[in-house]
């Protein structure tokens, strides 16, 4: 026969609050039992157990030892407890990954999580003694690590921007509409982006043309002699004839933005058999990948300063640092180890 008079409603998921502990001193000098102040307050036999766990302290009364429960020793032990709960930061135990990673970014100016993504598939540390990406931001954010957010150039230059594409007026060549979806998609190797890096904005200064090829991300600088769609059209081909006879095969196409310095492009699909693409005005986001490359590139190549100051090894020093940074987009590859696995099935 079911005893309808013992169900005693228990608060769950709530703590104890000191009202409550007052109460469980007073009980307990009226000799009740933990099972007696569990039913009065609410609260089931294992709450109350531990509560005087909690706020029991032994004293000595007329030479012998004796234990008695404290309300305040309790609620003293409670907030304390409640100060080191949670899960604990692990700059402490992974302080030496930390100190690699700082060491790395200061040396090679390299991303951060290109950084901790290369480390983890070298090996070099154990999952217990890394930390994720997220959180090294997450230290930088409360200044706990040495790199500050001002170090972080892309975090302070990134902005929210709306993607509108305008309507076409000029018409160079094929628009990037008729681009075949597989090049969208980056599956297939040989897909390029094209842009130029100016540095003074002066008719006859030299400017860098930027080739980025879309599935590992690998780019090419050329400089030229100025900004005319001729001299930028022979520093192309000039640069195919140094390929060879793979040039149509590694560069199968080039998305380029509809700017007068690419007006001759389209003559590619002629001579070389490359099929050229022009984005529409105003839509670098149809170029993206070559413009987070220019975004690298403009970390030694400031607005501003004339190429004429960087002779041709300079150049390619500052093309082969950047592909030489892992990337997560390739498994933490760097774009140079990504292009040649590419290369290897064609040459």
């Amino acid at each position: 026969m079911n005893n309808n008079n013992n169900t005693t409603k228990k608060k769950k998921a709530k703590h104890l609050s000191f009202k409550e502990r007052v109460t469980i001193e007073i009980y307990l000098r009226e000799d009740n039992t933990i099972s007696q102040i569990a039913r009065k307050l609410e609260r089931s036999y294992n709450c109350i157990k531990n509560e005087l766990k909690r706020g029991t302290v032994e004293q000595i009364k007329q030479g012998k030892k004796v234990e008695k429960y404290y309300a305040d020793v309790g609620q003293r032990v409670y907030e304390n407890r409640r100060k080191r709960c949670g899960r604990k930061r692990k700059a402490l135990e992974c302080a030496e990954f930390i100190s690699y990673v700082e060491n790395e970014f200061k040396s090679t100016k390299k991303g951060i999580d290109g950084i901790i993504g290369a480390a983890k598939i070298s090996g070099k540390y154990e999952a217990h003694e890394m930390i994720s990406t997220k959180t090294m931001y997450n230290y930088i954010d409360l200044g706990i690590s040495e790199i500050k957010n001002i170090d972080l150039l892309l975090k302070l230059r990134r902005k929210t921007k709306s993607k509108k594409v305008r309507e076409n007026k000029k018409v160079l060549g094929r628009s990037i509409e008729e681009r075949d979806k597989s090049i969208e998609t980056r599956e297939e190797f040989g897909h390029w982006e094209i842009d130029l890096v100016i540095g003074k904005k002066e008719k006859e200064d030299p400017v860098l043309i930027t080739l980025l090829e879309r599935k590992t991300r690998a780019g090419v600088n050329l400089l030229a002699a100025n900004r005319d769609s001729e001299t930028i059209y022979n520093a192309i081909i000039d640069y195919a004839s140094q390929v060879g006879d793979d040039f149509s095969r590694i560069f199968r196409s080039i998305t380029a933005d509809n700017g007068s310095e690419f007006a001759k492009l389209a003559s590619l699909e002629k001579d070389k058999g490359t099929l050229i693409y022009f984005s529409h005005p105003y839509s670098a986001f149809e170029r993206g990948s070559n413009e987070r490359y220019n975004g690298l590139l403009r970390r030694f190549i400031p607005k501003g300063k004339s190429l004429k100051d960087y002779s041709s090894k300079a150049i390619k020093r500052i093309q082969d640092w950047c592909n030489d940074l892992p990337r997560k987009i390739l498994g933490y590859l760097t774009p140079e180890q990504a292009i040649r696995n590419e290369l290897l099935n064609i040459v």
